[in-house]
C-alpha cells in the first residue's frame, strides 16, 4: 500500500518561484515564457524553459526540457516520487511524457484554457485508460504564473 504523500505548500510555492525564473529566462530569449522543475527527495534534477523556437524542435516545452534533463541525471527513464512544477497546466504532448515517466504529482500555476488537458480541456490525468496515476494541483501562484505570460504577450502585440 502506498504512503500518502505529505504537501507542502510553502516548498511547492518555492519550487514554483524557480518555475518562474526559468519562464523569465525563456522570456528573454523570446520564448513563451513558461518554465518548469523536476524535484525528487527534495532536489532539483531536472530544469527547463520552453525553448522551441531557438531550438527548432516543437517538442521542446518547459516540461520536456525538465524532465529529460531530470532522466539524465537519474539515469533512468522512469521518475517515480518526483514533482514536476510547471508555470502553466500541461498540453496534451506533455501530459503523456508525465503519464510514461511515471512523475507522482504535477504542481501548475495558470491555467490554459486552449490547450491545457489536466483540468481546462479533458482531465487528462482522469482518464481510466492510463497505467498511471498522477496527482496534481493547479494555482500555485496562479497570479505570478499568468502575469508574466499576459505581460510577454502584450508586449509582442505592442511590436506588431
Amino acid at each position: 500500500m502506498r504512503q500518502p504523500q505529505i504537501i507542502d505548500r510553502s516548498r511547492d510555492q518555492q519550487f514554483m518561484r524557480l518555475a518562474l525564473e526559468l519562464a523569465a529566462q525563456g522570456a528573454a530569449m523570446g520564448e513563451v515564457p513558461v518554465g518548469a522543475v523536476v524535484v525528487q527527495h527534495g532536489q532539483v534534477i531536472g530544469r527547463g524553459f520552453n525553448c522551441p523556437i531557438s531550438g527548432s524542435d516543437p517538442s521542446a516545452h518547459a516540461e520536456m526540457v525538465a524532465i529529460r534533463a531530470a532522466a539524465q541525471a537519474a539515469s533512468n527513464y522512469r521518475l517515480p516520487g518526483s514533482t514536476l512544477y510547471v508555470t502553466l497546466e500541461p498540453c496534451s504532448m506533455c501530459a503523456g511524457l508525465i503519464v510514461h515517466s511515471r512523475i507522482s504529482r504535477v504542481v501548475y500555476g495558470a491555467l490554459e484554457p486552449k490547450a491545457g488537458v489536466v483540468q481546462s480541456q479533458g482531465q487528462f490525468f482522469t482518464q481510466g485508460f492510463l497505467n498511471h496515476r498522477v496527482m496534481f494541483e493547479g494555482g500555485v501562484l496562479a497570479q505570478e504564473c499568468g502575469a508574466i505570460l499576459s505581460e510577454f504577450f502584450k508586449a509582442r502585440r505592442a511590436k506588431a
